[in-house]
């Protein structure tokens, strides 16, 4: 085992599987304890089962680790707050907290339920509030603390996902906002945007809609080709890992993406063309005004992503 991580304790959600379950192991390779949190849910959120958190505990303690479970919903404030104390309980601190529970309901919006809506954004976005809420105090008293959060590519569009993208946009606006509050602290917290390949992200039906979309002209054949053939979520954890340790302790606030052996950081969000008018003098925008200039100058180089359908 490492030591990079020695001494600290952690939480994982969505613990169970995937990603959440390779950087539990990863952690602890690297001397943290875990508390691996996973209720056992299906893909779309259904069911429960102790099974899948008891296994990542006894891999870890196989391993000379330490780690317990813990099998409560992210989406239940109450439960969470238990959950994260549970740490402080067993452990001592709670030192790192790396948010990978989620769930899929995906449907275009004209036909999206209300349910399927709420769902998942109960899950990515609430359920991410909810452990970063409890888990804020405890690290702001000791004065440092690593916050890792699950993105997605979705967070900049995804067709048949609004309910997935609008919780995945939420989430890199939360860890933004959480770095500006907390950093001072020395507390960090970052997004990981990951690509890899779990039951949620390459299953038949994932795989058909990746068929489909390639077909339609969604997706070019190179960005097909790499999403039915993604790497391991074993990948996606070293990343985690790294984030999560004293060498990160200057890194706050991005949004890093990794996919087997790439690692990038997304741009910061900037205004990039600008037409101004001094209102103060001249009054507010005219129609002509803005038909006239907002093309012209505004929208030189712009591609409309989904142009209506001729004929």
């Amino acid at each position: 085992m490492g030591s990079k991580l020695k001494g600290k304790n952690a939480i994982v959600t969505g613990a169970g599987r995937g990603i959440g379950k390779d950087v539990s192991l990863a952690l602890a390779a690297e001397g943290a304890r875990v508390v691996v949190v996973d209720p056992g849910a299906g893909r779309g959120g259904e069911g429960a089962d102790a099974a899948p958190a008891d296994q990542v505990v006894a891999e870890i303690k196989k391993a000379g680790g330490e780690a317990v479970a813990s099998y409560e919903s992210v989406t239940d404030f109450a439960a969470v707050g238990k959950m994260v104390q549970s740490c402080v309980d067993n452990f001592g601190s709670v030192d790192i907290l790396v948010n990978c529970a989620g769930v899929l309901r995906d449907r275009m919006i004209h036909n999206m339920s209300e349910e399927e809506w709420d769902t998942v954004i109960a899950v990515h976005l609430k359920g991410t509030f909810n452990t970063c809420r409890h888990a804020a105090g405890h690290m702001r008293k000791q004065k440092s603390g690593r916050i890792i959060n699950i993105a997605s590519a979705a967070w900049q569009g995804s067709v048949g996902q609004a309910n997935y993208s609008a919780a995945k946009g939420g989430i890199v606006s939360l860890t933004r906002t959480m770095a500006r509050e907390m950093g001072r602290l020395g507390v960090t917290c970052n997004c990981i945007v990951p690509m890899a390949a779990t039951r949620m992200t390459l299953d038949d039906d994932v795989k058909a809609k990746f068929k489909k979309q390639f077909e339609a002209g969604e997706i070019t054949e190179a960005r097909y080709n790499e999403l039915v053939n993604m790497p391991g979520p074993e990948h996606i954890a070293q990343v985690i890992a790294y984030l999560a340790s004293d060498a990160a302790a200057n890194i706050n606030g991005l949004v890093v993406r990794s996919a087997g052996g790439t690692v990038g950081i997304y741009c910061e969000p900037r205004i990039i063309k600008i037409i101004h008018k001094d209102y103060t003098k001249h009054g507010a925008w005219e129609l002509d005004e803005l038909e006239d200039l907002f093309p012209k100058i505004l929208l030189s180089e712009y591609v409309n992503p989904a142009p209506p359908e001729q004929g």
